[in-house]
């Protein structure tokens, strides 16, 4: 059974998008992480456009973290004054990174720009993943794992602006936080994903936040954010199939209540190592993409002039 993409300007298979995402939230509940770094690439496979398959999943995270944030908020684990502040940072970033796609789509290079993002961004937390993953299973086999600090104090922490973060036990320079928030905004709109995987390690150590806070403070920030880059794409490239957006949520709903159940079957570090494999095969994929000689040519001719 098929569906026409208005947007997308294909046809898919209902079930096959129903069944991505029910995988990449089963992933989710099993992992921990917003899945948009393995959704967006998953659709480039099947056929959507990367333009569409970005813009598109900056609206699925939107709806898929409203949850998350209302569950960690009753358990008091958001620092909103925090998550303000980030959130400041993320729509100058997504804001810029979204006329940056714009300029982008004009030149006719945002398809090679977005999977140049995605073959270097996964490549590198893949990487770090799986290297983090390893020596923890290592050092969990051997002698009792030593305690160490989870940040130390750097010349970050010398700026100007400090600001008290009661929640978060912080006093440090807004300029810090602000300058995250930019970034992971700018990587919000270039590649379709919330930025939980580069957030939450920098809030952690470069912040120096409360891991119990960190999460619930990255999805209330991230809500804010992909919402202006889903505004921004509608209006100003068009790129957001709300058709699609609604079967993959429909999908990832059921798969993530699935992945949860079976979260706590495995260990940490073993969960880690797992999800940095599969990221590293879908950079694996997409960079092999890029170098392949395709199977089919095209070339582009003027019609015939009567």
């Amino acid at each position: 059974m098929h569906i026409y993409l208005p947007i997308a300007e294909i046809s898919v298979n209902i079930f096959l998008i129903l069944g991505m995402g029910g995988m990449v939230g089963f992933l989710s509940g099993l992992f921990g992480v917003g899945g948009g770094f393995l959704m967006t690439p998953l659709l480039i496979f099947i056929g959507v456009p990367p333009a569409v398959a970005v813009g598109t999943e900056a609206n699925q995270i939107v709806a898929s973290s409203v949850s998350g944030v209302i569950a960690h908020w009753r358990r008091g684990n958001v620092d909103f004054k925090m998550g303000g502040v980030l959130m400041v940072g993320g729509f100058l970033g997504s804001s810029f990174g979204v006329w940056a796609f714009a300029a982008l789509r004009e030149l006719g290079q945002i398809d090679l720009a977005i999977k140049l993002c995605y073959v270097i961004f996964l490549g590198i937390i893949g990487a770090l993943m799986l290297n983090e993953s390893v020596r923890s299973i290592l050092k969990a086999r051997s002698s009792a794992p030593r305690r160490k600090k989870l940040h130390q104090h750097t010349w970050f922490h010398g700026l100007p602006l400090k600001m008290r973060f009661r929640r978060s036990k912080l006093y440090i320079s807004a300029l810090l936080p602000l300058a995250i928030g930019f970034f992971v905004g700018v990587l919000a709109a270039l590649m379709g994903v919330g930025g939980g995987f580069i957030m939450v390690p920098a809030m952690i150590y470069l912040l120096g936040m409360p891991t119990g806070v960190v999460v619930g403070t990255s999805l209330f920030q991230i809500i804010f954010v992909t919402a202006n880059v889903t505004f921004l794409q509608a209006v100003n490239t068009q790129t957001v199939d709300v058709v699609l957006a609604i079967m993959l949520l429909a999908g990832a709903v059921v798969g993530a209540q699935i992945g949860s159940r079976f979260a706590g079957r495995l260990r940490g570090e073993e969960l880690r190592g797992l999800l940095a494999v599969m990221v590293l095969g879908v950079c694996s994929k997409l960079g092999y993409d890029l170098v392949a000689t395709p199977n089919d040519f095209f070339s582009i001719s003027l019609g015939d002039e009567h």
